[in-house]
């Protein structure tokens, strides 16, 4: 029986409920993905490659109670130092909507500050305190080590192939709009 008769045959609506968690559970277990489609995809494989990215930076960084997005935010306006929203929007590739969400999170920790743009009063210029320095200095080495454990299953030089291979397809398409999703 193949994939798509296994999965037709679990969804069936005449299936019974009592053993649908159990069915579920397994199928969730299971690598049945792997020989499907799915593995010839780049958008399916990045997605997933951003899932264990995420899951493994949590699990570096549990302590600290910081997100990937936030982390680099804070990273950026280390960076960049006091920056505007939308430059900060633009530096980590988020759409307005989730930077502001984002920045509003960090502000509510006492992490950032912002205050209104000199220049222009619908814009907000953001600014790490000490306490979001303080906890930026904790999380680095975290943040690394999730970063060592995403490549960890490459080579070296597979590592520096994959890291390349990444940055050439984001400089292919700098004007992308970031949108929510």
């Amino acid at each position: 029986m193949d994939n798509l008769e296994r999965a037709a045959q679990e969804t069936a609506p005449e299936r019974d409920h009592a053993g649908e968690e159990e069915k579920l559970l397994r199928a969730a277990r299971s690598n049945d993905w792997a020989e499907t489609g799915l593995r010839d995809r780049p958008g399916f494989l990045i997605r997933r490659l951003h899932q264990i990215h995420t899951a493994l930076f949590l699990q570096e960084c549990a302590s600290e109670g910081i997100t990937p997005v936030q982390y680099s935010v804070l990273t950026a306006l280390g960076q960049l130092g006091p920056s505007e929203q939308i430059v900060i929007s633009r530096a980590v590739g988020l759409d307005r909507t989730s930077t502001a969400d984002v920045m509003q999170r960090l502000e509510k920790r006492k992490l950032i500050r912002r205050r209104p743009s000199p220049t222009d009063g619908r814009s907000k210029i953001a600014t790490l305190t000490e306490v979001g320095i303080n906890l930026l200095q904790r999380v680095d080495e975290a943040a690394s080590a999730a970063h060592s454990r995403t490549l960890e299953p490459l080579t070296a030089e597979a590592r520096r192939e994959l890291m390349q291979a990444m940055r050439t397809i984001v400089d292919a398409y700098p004007d992308l709009e970031r949108k929510a999703n």
